[in-house]
């Protein structure tokens, strides 16, 4: 039988790195802890829209929307759209102007006059304004937005009227600069406002102060930046993130549509940098996908969102349809009101958003982390390569040392903390499967053993090698936990790979310690041996059809495992997910509790009752797929720590309960349906 040490050296240098891991863990868990305040925010414009569908006055829906929870109004830029509604500024078409005259429609002298003399033209705009602060404002932002040679000031009859040259139906939607009347309203309402501005074109300095000005005075919880490009981008970026950090104003980054980093803006991610990462993730319902949904639906949405992805901004869309029982007030009211509740029963206060705080371990932790994971690299080559030399084996470790850990301590080694993170994914639970193989091979299997026996076992058996998995995690989180991670500006890069290396590095570790051709081979045999035999094996269709099948498992899994395919989820899974997400904590993810955790049993009962070994091999894989799964979870920095932990705690137990049923199930086919088709009777 082939020997593999686990060399002391290697295990105290994982020991001493885990110790370090944990450390940042617990700092990292500390920093999220802080972090649960939560914004909730309407558009103001929707709760405008609410008081005229309904026929209440907008103080009285706004007193409600306070009352119910909401603390943010978010307050866009306004356009001659809206102004021509609300009448404080009017822009008519030259055009239309001249037609007024010609039929007769246009009495006032002066602008009759202005016609006969030839200013008035066609092809321009003409902007009137009764209300003086909003027409100021106006004024102000359309010669920043089209300079002066496109906007000239008119005098008729003593008012000012403007000439702009301008395209009417693009004019319409030019956005003009914050209205300060609605933030007026909406502070006097008793909420803060979130601020959405657009860029200039061409922005300057002096663009920038002009709507810090406009804002000035006002309180306003952060800003969120409308459209494609940030304020100050590509230019001044970094002075847009000075002016923010002067009034202590929060950026909101829009999360993007795959669940993943954001929503792409030229300049937020320079504006989050300069500002030390003073940011907060932001999500709303898609509009399309709220309507489908009930109250009840999108509040689960809610608590979910902000507990599993660090969503500190809650951008609430009204329902444009009332529940039933309710009118179309009363529903919005008791939407906004529940996730309220349902955030605050969860642990969240409602105020701000809340930010993370500077989080970034010392250098020396990070590099006891890195040694820890070039030691257990290590480690799985001394566990496929048998009696590996500890002179070529000491060798490997130092290259890796120097490496992994020079860079850290030097301050910078992004790169190879990532890479770190990479092999901690995979290595790990790899390790922790190969030494559960080991310990079996130690022990004859016993026939005779009870179910009950095997159940306990197996058992047993997966929470200790589920604990080695955790090991992985702790590196993993420990490798990048940072602010710019938590909050998704980095991200881990290669989870796909997660799904499939650590499976690969089982298979090897199996192949060279058991003969998947029960005696076929000789023991000196291993990998390539067995490997090479696979590859000159016939294949009859049926295997082919197999092979297929497996191929296609393989796709869905990977498909599945990530939020970029667009792979479809059964309605009773959705079901069952949200079953889960109810009764626990945490909800375990399916790979784990339905499929990794049961073989894994499964894999115990094989090997207890004699089975093929290439039986065995195939359960071995598909349990490596739960270990691979528990440290994957980590990955995804923006989720809190302690969940992911609970997650896979959750995992492991769900799992075994299934696991053990299946094996009953197994134990009573193999009896009482089909004994033929296992090699041995099964016995007691």
């Amino acid at each position: 039988m082939k020997q593999f040490a686990y060399d002391k050296v290697l295990i105290v240098l994982i020991i001493i790195g885990l110790c370090a891991s944990l450390f940042i863990n617990i700092q990292r868990h500390e920093v999220e802890v802080r972090n649960n305040s939560i914004e909730l925010i309407v558009d103001y414009e929707d709760l405008l829209e609410l008081a005229q569908r309904e026929g209440v006055p907008v103080s009285e829906v706004m007193r409600q929307a306070k009352d119910a929870g909401i603390t943010s109004l978010a307050v866009y830029e306004t356009t001659f759209k809206k102004l021509n509604v609300n009448g404080k500024t009017v822009a008519v078409n030259g055009s239309d102007v001249l037609a007024n005259y010609q039929n007769g429609a246009m009495t006032d002298p002066e602008w009759r006059k202005l016609v006969e003399n030839g200013t008035i033209k066609g092809t321009e705009i003409y902007v009137t304004g009764h209300d003086k602060q909003t027409f100021r404002e106006v004024h102000e932002d359309l010669i920043r937005r089209l300079g002066n040679d496109r906007v000239t000031a008119l005098n008729v009859g003593g008012e000012t009227v403007l000439a702009v040259k301008a395209h009417f139906e693009s004019f319409e939607k030019m956005d003009l600069g914050m209205p300060t009347d609605e933030m007026k309203a909406v502070n006097d309402g008793g909420f803060y406002v979130l601020a959405r501005p657009t860029n200039y074109r061409s922005c300057t300095k002096d663009d920038v102060d002009a709507f810090f000005s406009r804002i000035d005075g006002f309180d306003v919880s952060g800003i969120v930046f409308s459209g494609s490009q940030t304020l100050g981008a590509p230019d001044y970026s970094e002075y847009t993130a000075q002016r923010m950090e002067d009034r202590g104003l929060t950026l909101g980054m829009i999360e993007g549509v795959t669940q993943l980093r954001f929503f792409p803006q030229d300049g937020m991610l320079d504006i989050a940098k300069a500002n030390d990462y003073r940011s907060a993730r932001l999500y709303s319902i898609p509009k399309d996908e709220q309507k489908k949904m009930k109250i009840g639906e999108c509040v689960d949405r809610w608590a979910n969102t902000d507990a599993e992805r660090n969503i500190r901004f809650n951008l609430l869309k009204i329902f444009d349809k009332p529940a039933p029982g309710m009118n179309l007030l009363e529903t919005n009211m008791t939407y906004f009101a529940s996730t309220r509740d349902a955030l605050v029963k969860q642990g969240f206060t409602i105020g701000k958003a809340g930010v993370f705080e500077g989080f970034y371990p010392a250098s020396w932790l990070r590099a006891l982390v890195m040694a820890g994971v070039a030691a257990g690299c290590v480690l799985y080559l001394s566990l496929v390569i048998p009696g590996l030399n500890k002179k070529y084996l000491y060798g490997l470790l130092l290259v890796g040392l120097a490496v992994c850990v020079i860079p850290v301590l030097m301050g910078h080694g992004n790169k190879i903390r990532l890479v770190a993170a990479l092999a901690s994914a995979n290595v790990f639970p790899a390790i922790a499967v190969i030494w559960q193989l080991d310990r079996i091979r130690l022990k004859t299997p016993d026939e005779s053993a009870s179910l009950p026996k095997i159940i306990l076992t197996g058992i047993v058996a997966l929470f200790t090698c589920g604990i080695m998995s955790y090991v992985g995690a702790s590196y993993l989180s420990g490798s990048l936990a940072d602010t710019e991670y938590l909050l998704e500006v980095n991200i881990f890069r290669g989870i796909k790979l997660t799904f499939i290396l650590p499976i690969i590095l089982v298979a090897i570790a199996f192949m060279q310690r058991f003969d998947l051709f029960d005696g076929k081979m000789d023991d000196t045999e291993g990998f390539m041996d067995q490997f090479r035999k696979i590859m000159d094996m016939p294949v009859k269709v049926k295997t082919l059809i197999g092979l297929f099948l497996v191929l296609v498992a393989g796709i869905v899994f990977v498909a599945r495992s990530g939020h970029t395919m667009g792979m479809p989820v059964s309605s009773a899974e959705l079901k069952f997910r949200a079953f889960l997400e109810q009764a626990m904590y945490a909800r375990p993810r399916s790979k784990e509790l339905l499929i990794g955790h049961p073989a894994f049993m499964l894999a115990m009962l094989a090997w207890f009752r004699k089975w093929p070994t290439m039986i065995l091999f195939v359960l071995v894989l598909i349990a490596t797929i739960g270990q691979g799964s528990m440290v994957e979870t980590f990955a995804h920095m923006r989720s809190p720590v302690f969940m992911s932990f609970a997650r896979g705690i959750g995992g492991i137990v769900l799992g075994a309960g299934i696991g053990a049923v299946c094996m009953v199930l197994v134990q009573l086919w193999s009896r009482y349906v089909s004994p033929r088709l296992l090699p041995n009777k099964v016995k007691g």
